[in-house]
């Protein structure tokens, strides 16, 4: 199994919830000082895993075809690791859309691209995206990312289709706010973080993508806040969404400080 985006937050989280049951583990994140950590606590938590720690930059192609080059057979393939920027498209710098292009869409559709065909051909296996519950809305101050949530969940929905029969599982978590290091790197809209109350721990999350995955089901939606405003805005017109999203729009553009990024 391998998972990407390990060294942290539902990663992480995910990795400790697979180590009971997983006979092999391969951890894929940047941070090799975090990876080696949690390989060492789950090699304790249970010591007949094998965990195999890969630093790799997804953002980095090269790096992304070295790594293929090493991975044996892998039977389950988490696309974890993702990356967003909160503001105004026009203050974003090029090499932060760049990297959440390459980390957030074509690392993945990459990673899929090679490991699927062994899934197929042993008949069993799968692959676990990570999109958001932005792969179904849009808002203001979020665009390019957003553009990569929608691109992952009707690529993983895709796909699913095609698998259909071939005893591969194809599944993907969509998640409201996550108790994580996201906000981190993307920021806040705003200069506010989201209400505590909307919040959830990405032990959680995780859970839920791991059970919904077992379970061989299309999507998740984890939280009952994000699963109740996703079924509102499944019934509201895009209109009225344009409508009702322009407010934000106007908050932003007034928060927009021209002399640089926010």
């Amino acid at each position: 199994m391998l998972l990407t985006g390990a060294s942290a937050g539902i990663g992480a989280d995910m990795a400790r919830q697979i180590a009971p049951t997983a006979s092999r583990l391969i951890l894929v994140a940047r941070r090799r000082d975090r990876l080696e950590a949690l390989a060492a606590e789950l090699k304790q938590l249970r010591p007949a895993l094998t965990v195999d720690v890969e630093p790799c930059d997804l953002s980095a192609p090269s790096e992304v075809e070295a790594l293929l080059a090493r991975l044996p057979d892998v039977d389950v393939l988490i696309n974890n690791a993702g990356l967003g920027d909160m503001g105004l498209f026009e203050d974003s710098t090029t090499a932060k859309i760049d990297q959440m292009l390459q980390v957030n869409v074509v690392a993945l559709t990459r990673l899929t691209h090679a490991l699927l065909p062994g899934m197929v051909a042993r008949k069993r296996g799968g692959v676990l995206n990570v999109s958001s519950s932005y792969g179904f809305l849009w808002t203001p101050g979020a665009a390019v990312y957003i553009g990569t949530k929608h691109y992952v969940t009707a690529f993983t929905e895709s796909l699913r289709s095609e698998l259909r029969g071939t005893g591969v599982v194809v599944t993907q978590l969509c998640p409201g706010p996550v108790e994580s290091e996201f906000e981190d790197v993307a920021g806040s809209l705003l200069d506010q973080k989201p209400p505590r109350l909307v919040m959830l721990p990405s032990a959680v999350a995780a859970r839920h993508a791991l059970d919904a995955f077992r379970a061989d089901h299309a999507f998740v939606i984890s939280g009952w806040i994000p699963s109740l405003v996703l079924r509102i805005a499944g019934l509201t017109p895009r209109w009225l969404n344009r409508l009702m999203m322009a407010p934000m729009a106007r908050m932003l553009r007034q928060h927009h400080d021209p002399r640089g990024r926010r």
